[in-house]
């Protein structure tokens, strides 16, 4: 944690004592972005998360047109409402965005790192906190979704998968290369659903990946399924977790691709479950386009994505009546919160529910051998 007798990201580790700058506003601001990732880094925050924190950081700057020294709450005004009335972007974002200016300023205005006497002794001044609690967002709700995404229905799901299978055909028929690429992407949107993954989560399987459940033999070499890359926590390595096989379809549509149809790729040296015709593996752009496309041309409702299939998976199985513990544990939540967070029961289910609860309890009433107090 310390280089030199100094914490990662102190001002002299970046700019050498002595030496002038030809450009020293640029060049400081920029030792200062460097400084402030090995900060990031020292924290084993994920590259994705530093560089995105990067980008927001920057983003700002040319906005303000100013450098760090010269930044003023007004300035951060300003941008979180250009953000917000212009671009439209989501709370979110924005307070994703404000959250990233807010730790660079953090950093910049620590006197740990000597950047402020550094800014003093160049510039005759100082970088100030822009962001404070009066100008910036609050995060009070456990989701933020967007109210647009939703779980498919059962009708819906068994449209979207009959249209994958069928592109397959199409295209087969035609005599055409891409029936391989629609066939595993027709796979892996069915495999996505039975474990109820996130996209990340089914684009880095491997084959060593499945295994037996010695407590449901039926389900042969396919009763669980190991994941590696789940969601991680800040400073974390991806969370591992799981699951197990519970729908006597999957290990078909497995064991299909796997022994079948997989091989055809030619990718015999690669451990990749989902592996793609110029790589190693398939790339989530790839999963997005083809998930987008076969939406379209069905016609469904905007509101649904890739992720829409794990949340399918929470709902059909908490409508199917599994134990919502169980539920739990099988997408790897840690709270029971964010499991009811994913259920989008339909109105249908509730239905039969109010319907269930109400006959019972007009049979319990009209019972003659009811005990009464």
């Amino acid at each position: 944690m310390v280089e030199g007798g100094r914490v990662p990201g102190v001002a002299r580790l970046h700019l050498a004592d002595g030496v002038a700058l030809l450009h020293p506003e640029e060049q400081v601001f920029s030792a200062m972005l460097e400084g402030w990732r090995n900060q990031q880094l020292a924290r084993n925050l994920a590259l994705s998360t530093i560089d995105g924190r990067e980008k927001a950081v920057r983003a700002f700057a040319r906005h303000a047109d100013v450098f760090p020294w010269w930044w003023t709450p007004q300035l951060a005004d300003e941008w979180f409402s250009d953000l917000r009335a212009v671009r439209r972007l989501k709370r979110s974002t924005v307070r994703a965005y404000q959250e990233a200016l807010r730790g660079f300023c953090h950093y910049v205005t620590d006197p740990a790192y000597q950047w402020p006497a550094e800014c003093e002794q160049r510039f005759g001044t100082h970088p100030v906190q822009v962001c404070h609690e009066w100008n910036t967002a609050v995060h009070v709700q456990d989701s933020e979704a967007d109210p647009a995404k939703r779980a498919f229905t059962l009708d819906e799901l068994e449209l979207f998968f009959d249209y994958a299978d069928e592109q397959v055909a199409r295209v087969r028929v035609a005599g055409r290369k891409g029936w391989l690429p629609a066939f595993r992407d027709a796979t892996l949107f069915k495999v996505a659903y039975s474990f109820g993954l996130r996209r990340n989560e089914v684009r880095m399987l491997d084959l060593a990946d499945l295994g037996r459940n010695p407590h449901a033999p039926e389900f042969g070499d396919y009763g669980v399924l190991y994941v590696r890359h789940g969601k991680a926590k800040k400073g974390s390595p991806p969370k591992r977790r799981s699951v197990l096989t519970v729908w006597d379809w999957t290990p078909e549509i497995l064991e299909q691709w796997i022994i079948h149809v997989r091989p055809a790729f030619g990718r015999a040296d690669s451990p990749a479950l989902w592996p793609s015709e110029r790589a190693e593996r398939i790339a989530l752009s790839q999963l997005d386009a083809r998930f987008a496309l076969y939406r379209d041309a069905l016609g469904l409702d905007p509101g649904l994505d890739f992720h829409s299939l794990r949340r399918s998976y929470v709902t059909h199985l908490i409508e199917a009546g599994w134990d919502p513990f169980f539920v739990q544990q099988q997408v790897g939540h840690e709270h029971a919160s964010t499991t009811s967070i994913y259920t989008c029961v339909s109105s249908d289910f509730r239905t039969r529910t109010l319907r269930r609860a109400l006959d019972d309890t007009l049979g319990a009433a009209l019972d003659p051998n009811r005990r009464t107090r």
